[in-house]
């Protein structure tokens, strides 16, 4: 039984590549208004500070977009020579995941918290693909790192032991777990998928809308979504500094990362301490528009920094 465990396979979340981008992307990145995460940049230092790690396929370490913001890098796959400190992206997920949460701008395309930091942690090869014990030791390598968050935007069909326990552990000691919830979707709300980690309790569970807020064809249904979050043409970095436009749940879920590491960063401030993994998340929730969509599919509602809302609660 011990083999068959460690030969288990966690997979990135099927994803859509729509296009690779050239031009003047900003006209293109609709996802920061939607969220309105740029309300609470100026009481939130854009995020300057928190530690993020991307449990990935990798990134473009050297991207224009990205190098400044990523701290340290860590390679548990068998790729790249198997050298720890090389986690070349041969797939584009990771790279699109981190722009989306920290892309520094400059006139192209601006991530959530453009100023946080980033720990890029390699657990999926160019199969899209990774073993359990790649994914459960990028875990506990986060946890020694002493991350704020940790964002993974993969999973397998069925709940596992080893990466239960892996997932609690980060969450016991404070750290903000985030998933993906999956892209089996059918719009059918009460056909009910799921996907693990992003299934377990003391995960924050993200599905998709679009454009129009509406829910994505793709995003999973099923009792355990908490937010949902712009999915649907996404446009980020990819690797070789260049950008493209991809679809999935994995691209909703560091919106909601990124929104986590401003909200840590404003709730500092205005409690003049460091708020729990609970009290952040119950933030988190304090933050969302319920949308016309079944709970089974949105969950609490769309994350929204509304800016009466900080104002508000800041004069508390």
């Amino acid at each position: 039984m011990k083999n068959k465990q460690e030969d288990l396979n966690v997979h990135l979340l099927p994803f859509i590549i729509n296009e690779e981008v050239r031009g003047n992307y900003s006209k293109l990145q609709y996802g920061l208004n939607m969220i309105q995460a740029k309300n609470i940049w100026d009481v939130s230092e854009k995020g300057r500070g928190v530690n993020i790690a991307v449990i990935d396929s990798g990134c473009d370490v050297n991207h224009i977009s990205l190098k400044n913001n990523i701290v340290d890098v860590k390679n548990f796959t068998s790729e790249d020579g198997k050298s720890p400190k090389v986690v070349t992206d041969n797939v584009g997920h990771g790279t699109h995941v981190v722009g989306t949460i920290v892309a520094n701008g400059n006139d192209i395309i601006s991530g959530v918290a453009p100023l946080a930091n980033i720990y890029v942690i390699k657990a999926i090869d160019k199969t899209g693909s990774g073993k359990l014990s790649w994914v459960t030791n990028a875990i506990y390598y986060a946890i020694e790192k002493k991350v704020d968050i940790i964002s993974m935007s993969l999973g397998m069909p069925e709940s596992n032991e080893k990466l239960h326990r892996a997932v609690k552990s980060a969450v016991n000691k404070n750290i903000l777990f985030v998933c993906a919830a999956g892209n089996e979707g059918s719009l059918d709300t009460e056909d009910y998928k799921y996907s693990y980690p992003a299934a377990y309790e003391e995960v924050i569970s993200v599905g998709a809308v679009d454009k129009k807020a509406a829910p994505a064809s793709f995003t999973n249904s099923n009792l355990a979504i908490d937010v949902v979050a712009p999915g649907v043409d996404i446009v980020s970095t990819y690797p070789n500094n260049q950008f493209a436009s991809l679809s999935g749940t994995s691209m909703a879920t560091p919106h909601v990362t990124g929104s986590l590491a401003l909200l840590k960063n404003w709730s500092k401030s205005v409690f003049q301490r460091d708020l729990t993994e609970e009290e952040i998340y119950a933030q988190l929730i304090k933050h969302t528009k319920t949308l016309s969509s079944p709970r089974t599919v949105q969950g609490n509602g769309l994350v929204s920094l509304k800016e009466e809302q900080i104002k508000k609660k800041g004069r508390n």
